[in-house]
């Protein structure tokens, strides 16, 4: 950590310089002494992507930046905050601390928060941000977080850890074991310093597997900003043997979507099957990944147009956590009735169709945006369809 980069000089540089065009900088070179121009690059780099993900950052004065890989790794203060809102007490330790943005949102809920992170360098980075951001119940650590855990006799009200893939890990099914820390293989001593645990995980890592690996999972988050699922959340509490939530959630520019379920209600629910009505639905990221798709129509009364098309028609408007459409024209797929319709250009989705979106616009010439929105579905029946639609206001 270069504390010459916090001289006012080069600080005003930073904030001058977010929009510019780093190769010409590069080029151009800077002429501050004892910082070089590589090293105002990144912060320049940095502090530019926590415009939007880290506005409190971004905002604050004298804040040192790590290198962009760690600010596109870290938890958004969207995602955090909704972190903090899932649990609260006394104490909390993040054996994962990181850039320390769920640490922060922490601390506005519970009264002592431990930020351990086994890079010194950037813990140097998040122990100099905390004091310019005035938060002063976080106490920070240069440690492995399951180094300080075994050498400590604390416990505490919540463990939170947020465990990252293993380099020599591969293919795109993963486990908990292919992670650092290793889970699985400290649980036991994780729920001996807590009763309470919360793990954040890539939207990769699948239900099934994760259950398996674990003990006592009690809630599983899905997480999704403008429609893309960041992080999968599990609450494990020690010696819950009860049935699984699964809570999904989707923040969008104005609002927020939310759907909730039980995987043992989505097991027994049966959905409803229809022809297309008036309206069509499709579902958000995060429900989409958390796979409540006959809960969805059991709750919301709507009715699915084939088991694995995971698109949902009503006959009424409805208040539904995804896209809605109002649809103009059903047809079966057929190419010259679709070219009949003389389209040249639409938003184009397909689910459980037989050919995807690039062959379709090739095949059918049509260019992508505009106000119409086709569906290249299956309906239940097994006939394939093309659903011409318009947003529903």
């Amino acid at each position: 950590m270069n504390i010459h980069i916090l001289n006012t000089e080069i600080q005003e540089f930073i904030s001058k310089n977010l929009n510019a065009d780093i190769a010409s900088l590069l080029l151009k070179g800077t002429n501050f002494p004892n910082v070089d121009t590589k090293a105002i690059i990144e912060q320049i780099e940095a502090k530019k992507r926590s415009k939007k993900k880290l506005p409190t950052w971004f905002e604050g004065k004298n804040i040192y930046y790590p290198n962009k890989l760690n600010i596109e790794q870290t938890s958004s203060e969207t995602t955090a905050q909704y972190k903090a809102s899932l649990i609260t007490g006394e104490s909390i330790i993040d054996l994962t601390g990181g850039f320390g943005v769920d640490c922060y949102h922490f601390s506005k809920v519970f009264k002592t928060v431990e930020h351990c992170e086994i890079n010194q360098e950037l813990s140097k980075i998040v122990a100099h941000n905390y004091k310019q951001l005035h938060v002063q119940n976080i106490k920070t650590h240069a440690v492995d977080g399951m180094v300080f855990l075994k050498g400590s006799t604390k416990s505490f009200d919540w463990i939170y850890i947020d465990p990252s893939r293993r380099h020599d890990s591969k293919g795109k099914v993963f486990f908990l074991n292919d992670c650092l820390p290793n889970v699985p293989e400290h649980l036991d001593l994780l729920l001996k310093r807590s009763k309470n645990i919360l793990i954040k995980t890539s939207p990769l890592l699948d239900f099934t597997v994760g259950i398996n690996e674990l003990k006592h999972v009690k809630t599983i988050h899905v997480v999704a900003v403008n429609n893309e699922v960041k992080e999968l959340l599990w609450v494990l509490e020690d010696g819950f043997k009860g049935e699984i939530s699964i809570k999904t959630i989707n923040f969008k520019k104005d609002n927020h979507e939310v759907f909730n379920f039980s995987l043992g209600n989505e097991k027994t629910a049966t959905a409803k099957y229809s022809e297309p009505l008036t309206y069509l639905y499709e579902p958000n990221s995060a429900i989409l990944k958390a796979g409540g798709f006959d809960s969805i129509s059991t709750q919301l009364n709507v009715f699915k147009l084939h088991k694995h098309s995971h698109l949902y028609t009503s006959a009424v408007l409805i208040d539904f956590p995804g896209r809605c459409f109002k649809i103009e024209n059903c047809l079966l797929y057929n190419k010259k009735a679709l070219k009949k319709l003389g389209i040249s250009k639409a938003n184009i989705t397909t689910r459980n169709f037989t050919e995807t979106v690039e062959q379709l616009r090739k095949k059918f010439n049509i260019k992508d945006g505009g106000d119409s929105y086709l569906f290249f579905t299956t309906d239940m029946e097994d006939n394939n369809l093309v659903l011409l639609t318009k947003k529903a206001n």
